[in-house]
């Protein structure tokens, strides 16, 4: 086992042996599967967010530089939400290469009726002028945000959500967006 997977595992089970999910905020079936969960901002949450929605029982397909060609069979598009100079670097994008990317998915999401829905998984520590500002473009796009509440300790993401009627949910810790993400599927 390579070093980097050995942490990856630690990490899992690090998030996900925190006990017993605490109560969401009520959360209505409104997306269908199958799911296509991808990055926005090349963060390593995305496998997080794969994790999650397995535990969840959601059909779904991880691709972390997904295109408008891997829509076709897809109902819901997940963004999940940070940037990383470090995975941006390893897929060789910079910034703004991603926000293309990005925004292309997100027409084609819109061209087809595909909602959107936006997770923010990194907290505090993902924040920053990159990933607020790939936030304030493509979270109004969303029909649900699910945030760990430390990344949002400054209300951006309220803010938005507000202005844009979009539900927010705010959990503890990573391990506590299963339940509301297993409920916002039909």
């Amino acid at each position: 086992m390579t070093k980097l997977t050995t942490v990856y595992l630690g990490l899992v089970f690090l998030i996900f042996s925190g006990g017993g999910f605490s109560a969401a905020q009520n959360t209505t079936a409104v997306f269908e599967q199958p799911l296509l969960i991808t990055s926005a901002g090349q963060n390593a949450e995305v496998q997080l967010a794969a994790v999650l929605a397995k535990r969840a029982g959601l059909n779904y397909v991880l691709s972390k530089m997904a295109t408008a060609t891997e829509m076709e069979n897809t109902k819901t598009l997940a963004l999940v939400l940070g940037a990383s100079l470090k995975g941006l670097g390893a897929a060789g994008l910079d910034v703004d290469k991603e926000r293309e990317r990005v925004r292309a998915l997100a027409a084609e999401a819109q061209q087809r009726n595909i909602p959107i829905f936006c997770l923010h998984l990194g907290g505090e520590s993902r924040r920053g002028q990159q990933t607020d500002n790939l936030m304030a473009e493509f979270l109004p796009l969303a029909k649900l945000a699910i945030v760990v509440k430390s990344g949002n300790s400054d209300g951006f993401f309220t803010k938005i959500c507000q202005e844009k009627n979009i539900p927010l949910i705010e959990v503890e810790k990573t391990a506590d967006a299963l339940e509301p993400l297993q409920k916002a599927f039909k």
